[in-house]
C-alpha cells in the first residue's frame, strides 16, 4: 500500500499544488488547512484520485490542534509516513509600519507551525522509526528578502534553522528532515502582490529571468518524502532561479 503523506496549507497556492501532485503520483494524502471546506474543494479537483484523501482542519498555531490532525489521520489511513509543513503567512508591510501584534502573527503562525509540525509529527516518526518531513522555507530567509515582509523573512530564516537542529535530533530514528526555499514561483499568490506592469523588473532580477514552477517545487517535495531519500537531511534544496547562489 502506497505511503501517506499530510500537507498543510493544501486549500491553495503551493500547498494545493503539492497535495494534488502527491494524489497523482498515489500516494494517500491527508490534506490540511484552516477551512476544511476550503481543503475539500481542493481534494475534489483531484477526480478519482481523490478517494486517496482526505480534508483536515488544522491550525498549525495550536499544539493540540496537530495532536488531533495526527489522530485523524492514522485513524482514517492507519499511518503517517511524511509531513509537509508548507502552512504560511505571508505578509509585505514595510519593515518600519509592521506592527508588534502584526509580527507576533507571522511569527508565531509561520515559524511556531513548523515547529510543532516538527515536535508532534516528529515524536511520533520517531517511536515508529522511520518518517520523512518537508518544510517549506522560502529565499526570503536567505537573502533578507527583497519583496516580502522582514517578518516574513525571519520567520523562513528560522524554518531553516530549525530544519537543521530537527535534523540533527531525528536522525538516528530513522526521520530526515530537509527544507525547500522556493524564489518567486508562477502563482497567483505572486502575482496578486507584483503587478503586470512590474513583472518585467522582477524578471530582470532573476538570472534566469522567469518565474518558478510550483510544479516542480511539488515534485522535489514528493522526492524529499520518498523512502528513497533516506541519505539527504538538514539540507536546503534552493529553487529560485539564480538569484541565491552558495
Amino acid at each position: 500500500m502506497s505511503d501517506v503523506v499530510m500537507v498543510t496549507g493544501a486549500a491553495a497556492g503551493l500547498g494545493r499544488e503539492m497535495a494534488l501532485h502527491f494524489l497523482r503520483e498515489g500516494w494517500r494524502v491527508a490534506l490540511a488547512d484552516l477551512s476544511v471546506a476550503a481543503v475539500q474543494t481542493t481534494l475534489n479537483e483531484a477526480g478519482e484520485q481523490a478517494r486517496n484523501g482526505i480534508a483536515l482542519g488544522l491550525d498549525i498555531r495550536e499544539e493540540a490542534g496537530f495532536s488531533r490532525a495526527l489522530a485523524q489521520v492514522t485513524a482514517h489511513f492507519g499511518e503517517l509516513h511524511a509531513l509537509v509543513n508548507n502552512a504560511a503567512l505571508t505578509l509585505t508591510t514595510p519593515i518600519m509600519d509592521i506592527s508588534v501584534v502584526e509580527f507576533d502573527r507571522v511569527l508565531t503562525t509561520n515559524l511556531r507551525g513548523t515547529f510543532l509540525g516538527c515536535q508532534t509529527v516528529g515524536r511520533y516518526f520517531a517511536q515508529r522509526g522511520y518518517g520523512r518531513i518537508v518544510n517549506l522555507a522560502s529565499l526570503a530567509g536567505q537573502n533578507g528578502g527583497t519583496a516580502s515582509g522582514a517578518h516574513y523573512a525571519a520567520s523562513k530564516g528560522g524554518i531553516l534553522t530549525l530544519t537543521k537542529v530537527f535534523a540533527r535530533a531525528l536522525a538516528k530514528d530513522g526521520v530526515t528532515v530537509n527544507a525547500i526555499a522556493p524564489g518567486p514561483l508562477d502563482l497567483p499568490s505572486v502575482r496578486a502582490v507584483v503587478p503586470e506592469e512590474n513583472m518585467p523588473a522582477l524578471l530582470a532580477m532573476i538570472p534566469v529571468a522567469s518565474l518558478g514552477s510550483p510544479g516542480f517545487v511539488a515534485r522535489t517535495a514528493a522526492l524529499l518524502a520518498s523512502r528513497q531519500a533516506e541519505f539527504v537531511t538538514g539540507a536546503a534544496w534552493d529553487i529560485n532561479g539564480g538569484i541565491y547562489m552558495r
